[in-house]
């Protein structure tokens, strides 16, 4: 049997991310520290996005929504979603909570906002952004991507968020 290679964009078996140990508030409002309590030895799916997006966003939830769903009760168990806001000062845990409840998202799935300064570095490290300052600045240019990682065994990728369902999960058994 050929395995299907993951979809990847970026992938490294040893990455040097540094990964941040910076705060974090989930849409729960329980304050956590993004690598010991998030990542540390865990398979997580990271993405960032905002609430009032008019752009990607809304269409990478809902296919994130697809990947939820087709983990079929793995979602805070073995893997882990986290989706950060990229606009902290708009996006407060009760709206992250409201646009939760609204969207219709499970267990497992966490939606972090935090210090515009923690999540930009957290973001940058993650690799979620693009070399151009000038382009980067630009909050309506955010990229559509996913990283994937299983921090234990250093394996991290990247792929697009709006990937076929099919493809991203096939990227998380891949790790």
């Amino acid at each position: 049997m050929v395995r299907e290679a993951p979809l990847a964009l970026a992938a490294s078996t040893n990455p040097d991310y540094g990964i941040p140990d910076l705060p974090v508030v989930t849409h729960e409002g329980k304050r956590v520290r993004f690598y010991s309590d998030l990542v540390r030895g865990r398979i997580v799916l990271i993405n960032f996005m905002y609430s009032t997006c008019k752009g990607i966003c809304p269409g990478m939830t809902s296919n994130l929504k697809d990947v939820y769903r087709a983990l079929d009760g793995r979602v805070g168990r073995d893997v882990f979603m986290y989706s950060i806001t990229l606009q902290p000062d708009k996006d407060t845990t009760e709206k992250l909570r409201a646009y939760v409840t609204r969207r219709g998202i499970g267990a497992g799935w966490s939606f972090l906002t935090g210090e515009a300064g923690d999540l930009e570095q957290i973001r940058k490290r993650l690799g979620f952004y693009d070399p151009n300052p000038e382009v980067d600045s630009d909050g309506a240019q955010h990229t559509g991507m996913l990283r994937i990682g299983n921090d234990a065994r250093q394996r991290w990728l990247m792929c697009p968020a709006l990937a076929a369902p099919s493809a991203i999960i096939r990227s998380v058994s891949w790790m």
